[in-house]
């Protein structure tokens, strides 16, 4: 049977322009790229039927145990990055199915995670929008320097984050479940318990990955503590927080505002109360959306699969 890959979630059909999917298609391989999210479980298994092949983008589509045992033609599947919560590793091995992954920009998502937050302790979108309507100045910021700043997750984005708040003449406190004083203190950060993170910080920001452990690590309890002063800032996963509790404090004031480039539904939908929410900036997760993360993202999965055809799979992700 010939080869049939599908890329999915080319939301901006842009996957073509980043690597050489020609190649593949004039050594007979079909490729097709889908733009849209699927609607169900049932619309994903019939579009993909046929495909030996499938490229998936971070964590937009779930590949579960039931997807795995209804798309019997499928042997390889990459996806973006090196770690994927909505691919079922092990099922995928249990099916046959090879995993691989690709390499990712290091600089992507802190430098956005930093714009929102500029962004959100100057209130930039209702001045654009103010001015743009013809008024001026309608807003009063707050500056960055002298205050601290809360890392929820020190790991690679995390550090990177700790060093613009030094940069920026910020106290910079830490905190996850497994953090050590010496790793903290090694990214220039101060280790403190959470609750402490959520009550000293003027800006608490998540960069931990999404697992049972670590859903709903924001709720009422540490919205409260980051108190009317607060910012929060989110370009990691959006069930990272308590979505309802969320939209309450921003409506009752219980913080100064949020900085969100991720939500508990994706695409965000019309209507969802976030989008009438007071005192946000709200990017729709671009935080690995620039040219210098596609190139890596598709240049790598374009590696994976002519490796995989030629029978030496490279970047495997196993259980």
């Amino acid at each position: 049977m010939p080869h049939r890959l599908a890329i999915l979630d080319d939301y901006q059909d842009v996957a073509r322009g980043f690597a050489d999917w020609a190649a593949l298609e004039a050594d007979g391989v079909s490729v097709a790229t889908f733009r849209e999210p699927f609607a169900s479980q049932d619309a994903l298994v019939s579009a993909l039927a046929d495909s030996t092949m499938v490229v998936a983008m971070r964590e937009r589509t779930a590949f579960t145990r039931e997807v795995f045992e209804k798309l019997p033609a499928l042997q390889l599947l990459v996806t973006t990055g090196m770690a994927n919560a909505s691919i079922d590793v092990a099922a995928a091995a249990e099916h046959g199915v090879t995993v691989c992954g690709t390499p990712g920009s290091p600089t992507a998502a802190p430098e956005l995670t930093w714009a929102l937050l500029l962004a959100c302790a100057r209130h930039l979108p209702a001045e654009e929008n103010s001015l743009r309507a013809g008024s001026w100045q309608s807003t009063v910021g707050v500056e960055l320097a002298g205050k601290t700043l809360g890392i929820v997750g020190l790991g690679k984005i995390g550090r990177r984050i700790a060093g613009y708040g030094q940069a920026f003449g910020m106290d910079v406190v830490a905190w996850s479940q497994n953090l050590t004083e010496e790793a903290a203190a090694e990214a220039g950060a101060r280790l403190v318990s959470k609750d402490e993170l959520f009550r000293v910080s003027d800006v608490a920001t998540l960069h931990l990955r999404l697992s049972p452990r670590s859903e709903n690590t924001v709720g009422e309890e540490e919205l409260r503590l980051l108190g009317p002063e607060g910012i929060l800032v989110n370009t990691a996963r959006g069930s990272l927080v308590d979505q309802e509790a969320l939209i309450r404090a921003l409506n009752e004031g219980w913080i100064r505002g949020a900085a969100l480039d991720v939500f508990d539904q994706e695409p965000l939908q019309a209507g969802h109360p976030l989008l009438a929410a007071p005192n946000t900036v709200l990017s729709p997760h671009l935080g690995y959306v620039t040219q210098e993360s596609y190139r890596q993202f598709y240049g790598g999965a374009f590696e994976d699969v002519t490796a995989w055809l030629a029978g030496e799979p490279i970047r495997t992700i196993t259980p």
